[in-house]
């Protein structure tokens, strides 16, 4: 009879599968050894291993939808007096001298050049230069007023009763010719007239009378649209 404690006797009966439990642990512990060492060995060599070979940065490019399209460009918008200046290089350049001033282009063109002495029917003398001013008149959408004067000297006509009446009947068909003749619409021309009240010089010589005998076309800015 066994007369060791139980515990020593359940040892005994249970020795062999003690030892294999044992041998399988000091195997994991092995491999886990052997795992560990090469990751050391690994996170070592990283530094090196960077410096010769630097990461790939991958270019950010972006993306454009197809139905975006490029970018729309806007008309270039002229400033305001940029049609004047346009419209002042033109005339100049076909012989036309016009000026200017705050109110507009004035194109001043003297009585004799247009119309007979006391007359308001333009002569066919005048056509050549008018059909030059409505080359340049065509090609800009500005309004036009057509602006009479005369000088100081009361008018004695069974046509006309005054130089007011005078003045705005010379506007007037200055303004048809433009229209029917060299097509400028009438929705862009207007007449007015100052008579005798407006004068670009003095009325008691007669270069002064003959200067101030005239009809101003001014083409007008756009503010006054």
């Amino acid at each position: 009879m066994d007369r060791r404690p139980k515990y020593l006797q359940s040892a005994d009966s249970t020795g062999g599968k003690w030892v294999i439990s044992y041998s399988d642990i000091v195997t994991i512990l092995l491999v886990l050894f052997i795992a560990l060492a090469a990751q050391a060995f690994q996170d070592g060599q990283t530094p090196h291993t960077a410096k010769a070979n630097p990461p790939i940065q991958e270019a950010v490019v972006p993306i454009v939808h197809p139905s975006a399209g490029a970018p729309a460009t806007e008309p270039a918008v002229k400033k305001p007096n940029e049609t004047l200046l346009d419209a002042e290089k033109a005339l100049r350049h076909r012989g036309i001298h016009p000026n200017l001033e705050d109110r507009g282009l004035v194109i001043s063109l003297e009585q004799s050049v247009l119309f007979p002495s006391g007359e308001d029917r333009i002569g066919p003398d005048a056509l050549p230069i008018v059909a030059r001013i409505a080359e340049v008149l065509g090609a800009i959408p500005n309004k036009i007023s057509l602006v009479g004067h005369t000088d100081s000297v009361p008018i004695h006509s069974h046509r006309f009763k005054n130089n007011w009446e005078l003045a705005t009947a010379r506007s007037v068909n200055l303004l048809e010719l433009l229209a029917t003749r060299y097509g400028i619409a009438e929705s862009r021309l207007s007449v007015a007239s100052p008579g005798p009240y407006s004068p670009q010089g003095p009325n008691d010589t007669a270069d002064g009378r003959a200067g101030n005998r005239r009809v101003e076309i001014v083409i007008l800015p756009a503010s006054a649209q």
